[in-house]
């Protein structure tokens, strides 16, 4: 019989008289993965930092092992035998990876080295345990993560939102350590906008919605349209059509032989009314690629030219002058002030063409329409960012690059960590901006969203430019190009 490592009776939470959390019972037992699944501010993270001991319940009771979580402190859920591995990894950029993973640990981190290296070879990542965690791209973020809770032998393991920047490779290289681990007796929390990922590694599944249990059940036992319509009712799935345009005309923005950190000799075009994917797996130099261009890194080569003008971007706000917005891939460091109200987020880059008497208003308007258009979910517009779910932090980083009217937009994984209504939303926004001749670089690891939006696909592996391909193609032909490609530039 499985055993009960961990469980929530009739759990809520209320911030400040609003209710979040709403008499909750989930329960995590040995040799189990337990799928968590709700929209965006359903109340999922919440949840799950109440039983790591980072949040204290308003009511209700928590155990692990048996025994009630009091004090509910992250230390105390930690010696109890459960880790959270969170959606945004805390790291410590000036510090090895050996020392983060380390972090709190008795003894020095010398003394873990061989564990940690052993963890290392079990997840079958490529991970230096001396090279420095500013160097680490956010999926590999996440593995110090998981290896954080991998060292101090948890038994209970949440990962939320763990392959939102993974390539399909990578995510099944998790998932099979992620059924180890199940198999040894362990029991996990696996949270995930994505149901398919869900479906494949998960024995039980959970909904909230609004703060309430809406659906719990076995996986095998729950079809996707009970799942959808449980999130959120009249949702769907995404719509999986084939974009087929014909895209003429100069290019808006050029990459010849554009080389710098990470990468070498790219060379790119970019249409007005273009949506240009460019994919490829983690170290494949993407998001070196594109701070590049907006002058987040140096250039060591190359030639970059917009509307038939050489542009170097001596910084994000030139670029965003010129016409060149760039959404990040890491909202919390690069895209968002997260003590700063949501008004004020969305019109951040705007702030210098607004009337200075009529600027408070006018961004609380501006805010009001993507609040609407993109369904970001909060009490009201002075509400700070940092106090919104991941999910809608998300969509308003999206709602401060739509201020800005660009004429070439860089999205690097702009659907990170968003459920499946809002992805719907932002896909159809993605697709409204080409129509109207906004050019669109589109950075994801995820191949089937690539193919999905983009009229063109652009490859890259190992630094390199590996290949091109065109709309209608698959995601078999997109691993080919990133892996092969990979293998020969790292030989």
């Amino acid at each position: 019989m499985e055993t009960v490592l961990a469980e929530l009776k009739s759990v809520s939470k209320s911030y400040a008289g609003v209710p979040v959390l709403k008499a909750v019972d989930f329960t995590i037992r040995s040799g189990e993965v337990h799928a968590l699944l709700g929209g965006n501010g359903a109340g999922k993270s919440t949840l799950m930092k109440i039983l790591a001991g980072l949040v204290s319940a308003s009511g209700g009771e928590v155990r692990l092992g048996g025994a009630p979580l009091s004090p509910a402190t992250p230390a105390q859920a930690q010696a109890m035998g459960l880790y959270l591995v969170p959606q945004e990894a805390h790291i410590f950029p000036n510090q090895s990876v050996l020392q983060n993973i380390c972090v709190g640990m008795p003894k020095p981190a010398g003394a873990y080295r061989a564990r940690v290296e052993e963890l290392i070879a079990q997840l079958g990542v490529s991970l230096s345990p001396d090279a420095k965690a500013a160097t680490l791209e956010i999926a590999d973020r996440q593995i110090v993560e998981i290896l954080r809770g991998l060292l101090r032998e948890a038994k209970v393991l949440i990962l939320d939102e763990p392959t939102s920047a993974l390539t399909p490779h990578e995510v099944e290289t998790l998932f099979g350590h992620m059924r180890a681990l199940r198999a040894e007796g362990h029991g996990l929390v696996f949270i995930s906008h994505k149901l398919h990922e869900l479906r494949a590694v998960s024995d039980r599944i959970t909904v909230l919605r609004d703060g309430y249990v809406v659906l719990s059940e076995r996986m095998s036992a729950s079809p996707d349209a009970d799942i959808l319509a449980a999130m959120s009712p009249g949702v769907t799935a995404l719509d999986a059509r084939e974009r087929q345009r014909e895209i003429t005309g100069a290019p808006v923005l050029s990459l010849e032989g554009l080389s710098g950190e990470g990468f070498v000799d790219i060379s790119l075009s970019l249409r007005a009314g273009e949506i240009l994917g460019l994919t490829g797996v983690v170290g494949a130099g993407r998001t070196e690629l594109v701070e590049t261009l907006v002058g987040l890194r140096p250039r060591s080569g190359g030639r970059v030219t917009l509307e038939g003008r050489d542009f170097k971007a001596r910084g994000p706000g030139a670029a965003v002058k010129a016409g060149v917005v760039h959404l990040s891939e890491d909202r919390q460091q690069y895209g968002l002030f997260l003590e700063a109200p949501l008004y004020w987020n969305t019109s951040s880059l705007v702030h210098d063409r607004l009337p200075f008497l009529l600027r408070p208003g006018q961004e609380r308007r501006r805010f009001a329409a993507y609040r609407k258009s993109l369904g970001i979910r909060c009490a009201g517009p002075d509400q700070p960012v940092g106090s919104l779910s991941g999910g809608n932090q998300q969509k308003v980083l999206l709602s401060k690059c739509l201020a800005a009217a660009p004429r070439v937009l860089i999205l690097d994984e702009p659907t990170r960590g968003v459920d499946v209504g809002a992805r719907n939303d932002i896909y159809r926004i993605i697709e409204e901006l080409a129509e109207t001749g906004t050019a669109v670089l589109l950075i994801s690891s995820d191949f089937d969203e690539v193919l999905r939006l983009s009229d063109r696909i652009a490859v890259m592996a190992g630094g390199h430019f590996a290949g091109e391909l065109p709309a209608g193609s698959s995601t078999d032909d997109i691993a080919q190009l990133a892996f092969e490609a990979g293998e020969a530039a790292h030989a």
